[in-house]
């Protein structure tokens, strides 16, 4: 591709001229599409005065002609903005964050993968657990088209993402230190939720004001998910973790992730033996290892625990506030088919309480009647902080 610096405004003369001839001959007008239409923001981000000359060539080409009768455009980013305007305001724009009546051309439907998984034979719980992707009120889940295609046709469930997309860019951006942006991603990667405003996002891939706008690039990178409704933000599935958990690892950039997740195996295997005082002593690490996290709450313990339990995810599916008995379990992991020899597991929390309290509320409220397919192999494990001794304690039964 030429560099944008060498586009000139005799170009935009000519085609104009052109296309005003063959209209007023022809009577016809034109449709123009345009693929990737953000490339240059994206090869050449930080020359801003090649991309303001590309915006003005669009501009003067696209808008407000009257022998177009359509013009489509592709990209990954939505139209570049500078302050709070486009340079380009006479497109509907469909975005990642609001598709919109486009939703469900995103990606695959649920309905899509289930035939699909009927076809080729596969198992729709494990492919739901790693490639599902994004939900839209209009159309509900979309799945990664690029994975699911890969898992038929190779019959094998694999992390696909990392052929088309490189850790690399990823780190990029959450290694940037805006405010509270890494705390949100260690949230994210528990399994939490971070409201943001996209507002301010100026579009590019190098104008960032603070966290928000950081994971705005992401949600169009497609790296998070986002909830119109909500206006939250989350790690879609097993398949972008594994991607969040590579960035976050490489070279020990994030200490407090990588001692959690090489200890994750230990911990679901202390847990899986009942070994309290272990599974005790591997939570206390997790928690000095992402101490930065506001620690004040059940809610601060629940993240702690949900990424020290990140080896789990391979086997189960994580419920946070699963609904069962008389309330909410804290956490719920639940075999997946696959693995239906392991045991379901009921997590209570309590922050500034002891473990045996826990226990005794998941009794009270009959948490295990809403799991009853897995009595017999069920375990119930209480979990606590106490506050002044900064001592986990851990608390394990089986039903």
């Amino acid at each position: 591709m030429a560099h944008p610096g060498r586009l000139c405004r005799p170009n935009v003369g000519f085609c104009n001229t052109f296309k005003q001839q063959s209209h007023a001959y022809s009577r016809r007008k034109f449709v123009i599409v345009i693929d990737e239409w953000d490339c240059i923001f994206r090869e050449y981000r930080e020359d801003q005065k090649a991309q303001r000359r590309y915006l003005d060539f669009l501009r003067e080409w696209l808008k407000d002609k009257a022998y177009l009768g359509l013009v489509y455009m592709t990209g990954i980013l939505p139209i570049k903005k500078y302050g709070t305007h486009s340079a380009l305001n006479m497109f509907t724009e469909f975005s990642m964050d609001n598709p919109s009546v486009l939703s469900e051309f995103v990606g695959f439907t649920e309905d899509e993968v289930r035939h699909l998984c009927r076809r080729y034979g596969m198992d729709y719980e494990e492919c739901r657990a790693r490639y599902d992707g994004f939900c839209f009120p209009q159309s509900g889940h979309a799945y990664n088209p690029n994975s699911i295609v890969k898992a038929m046709l190779l019959r094998q469930f694999d992390d696909y993402w990392n052929q088309t997309e490189t850790y690399e860019a990823l780190r990029i951006y959450i290694d940037m230190n805006y405010d509270s942006l890494r705390d949100a991603i260690l949230r994210l990667m528990a399994g939490g939720r971070q409201v943001i405003n996209t507002d301010g996002f100026q579009n590019d891939m190098t104008t960032f004001a603070n966290a928000d706008d950081v994971m705005t690039l992401l949600v169009h990178l497609g790296y998070l998910g986002y909830d119109f409704e909500t206006k939250e933000v989350f790690i879609q599935n097993r398949e972008i973790l594994q991607e969040f958990v590579t960035a976050t690892t490489a070279k020990n950039a994030w200490d407090e992730v990588v001692k959690s997740v090489k200890r994750s195996n230990e911990l679901l295997k202390a847990v899986w033996n009942r070994d309290e005082e272990t599974a005790a002593s591997y939570m206390e690490n997790a928690h000095l290892e992402t101490s930065h996290l506001q620690y004040n709450d059940e809610n601060a313990l629940s993240y702690t625990i949900s990424l020290a339990f990140y080896a789990a995810r391979q086997y189960y599916t994580v419920v946070r506030e699963l609904p069962s008995g008389k309330g909410f379990a804290d956490l719920a992991f639940l075999p997946r088919k696959k693995y239906a020899d392991k045991p379901a597991m009921i997590v209570e929390l309590k922050w500034n309480q002891d473990a045996d309290t826990a226990i005794r509320q998941i009794h009270a409220r009959q948490y295990p009647e809403g799991l009853s397919e897995y009595q017999g192999n069920l375990l119930l494990v209480g979990i606590s902080y106490d506050r002044k001794t900064r001592k986990h304690s851990c608390v394990i039964e089986q039903v």
